[in-house]
């Protein structure tokens, strides 16, 4: 619904959503092949929206667009979607945040990157490191902290995301300078 939610926006076409197809086709071909996507796929990007299921904040392939979008600047925010009725009118289980499971640790003038399984946690290294001048955000003199600390979550329902994903999308973009 969410993804569908611009089909009635005049400058959909500009929001460069593509079809989860497409995704699975390029996953199925290999994790070079789907990494490659993923990065021609932010070309012209200034923007990440991450729609937060039940297990969105487990999925390797999201946090690693989320990593790379911190890396190269791009705006982000996290959208929930579990109170949004399914076909049978029932509403989704209430998700994990993405953003809690992933941080920053900033050592020698270099940013690097850690995600959380099972409680603990570890190096990321799907992402290069960066050098801490290239970051585009203010990182309020924090040397280590998780994404949360950053990046905002709203509800699709309660927080109106038909009327307000264009805000949303506008405060996130100011945020990285953009």
């Amino acid at each position: 619904m969410v993804r569908n939610s611009w089909v009635t926006k005049e400058d959909r076409e500009e929001a460069g959503f593509f079809d989860a197809s497409v995704f699975e086709s390029k996953k199925r071909a290999g994790d070079e092949t789907l990494k490659r996507f993923l990065n021609e796929a932010f070309n012209g990007t200034t923007v990440t929206c991450v729609l937060i299921g039940s297990q969105t904040a487990f999925r390797p392939w999201v946090r690693y667009e989320l990593v790379r979008s911190f890396q190269r600047g791009n705006g982000l925010f996290g959208i929930r979607v579990n109170n949004i009725k399914n076909l049978q009118g029932q509403l989704g289980s209430f998700g994990e945040n993405p953003f809690e499971c992933l941080a920053y640790r900033v050592a020698d003038d270099r940013v690097y990157w850690q995600e959380k399984n099972n409680g603990s946690w570890s190096s990321y290294d799907k992402v290069p490191s960066m050098a801490l001048s290239e970051v585009t955000y203010d990182l309020k003199g924090q040397l280590h902290h998780t994404f949360s600390c950053h990046f905002p979550i709203y509800d699709w329902v309660n927080d109106n995301g038909y009327a307000n994903l264009g805000t949303w999308v506008e405060n996130a973009a100011k945020q990285a300078g953009k």
